[in-house]
């Protein structure tokens, strides 16, 4: 690690596998990737290097990702991590930065898990960036709070498909 790097941990109370699917699948994807009350409204996935990686976030204070800036899938490593970026795009095209108002920067993230004792799981978000500075924006846009409810709404979505 490096300290361009922000780093999110949760143990989440729910299966491996659980996570997995809530973690892979667009169908559960929708319910936790936006910290609530905002919404994820349209998801473009295809989990195989080169394919795209696109999350619509909208929000009731006007907040709105819109349809562009999709990211790429670098690495799937079934049922342990999911590796992105922001930087590339579908077929490893490059990207500009995104809006502003995202922070205008680009970044990879790796989304890994593992199994937990008491058959939890515990799920790391690595968010990778250039540089310090990107990653002190990114910081102070409230990753750890943003990201650490998505986890938290991620596992909830688990431990749903466990009942």
């Amino acid at each position: 690690m490096s300290d361009h790097d922000l780093v999110l941990e949760r143990v989440l109370d729910a299966p491996r596998d659980l996570v997995w699917k809530a973690l892979t699948t667009p169908e559960h994807i929708r319910k936790w990737w936006a910290p609530r009350p905002y919404q994820t409204t349209d998801i473009e996935l295809d989990l195989v290097p080169g394919g795209i990686f696109r999350m619509r976030m909208i929000g009731p204070d006007g907040f709105d990702t819109g349809t562009g800036g999709a990211g790429c899938v670098l690495d799937v490593a079934q049922g342990e991590r999911v590796v992105w970026t922001s930087a590339l795009g579908p077929g490893w095209r490059p990207n500009d930065p995104g809006p502003a108002d995202c922070g205008g920067f680009l970044f990879t993230a790796i989304m890994s898990i593992e199994d937990a004792p008491g058959g939890k799981t515990l799920y790391r978000a690595i968010a990778k960036h250039k540089n310090l500075a990107d990653a002190e924006t990114h910081a102070k846009m409230g990753f750890h709070d943003g990201w650490g409810t998505c986890a938290d709404q991620l596992g909830e979505v688990a431990r749903e498909l466990a009942s």
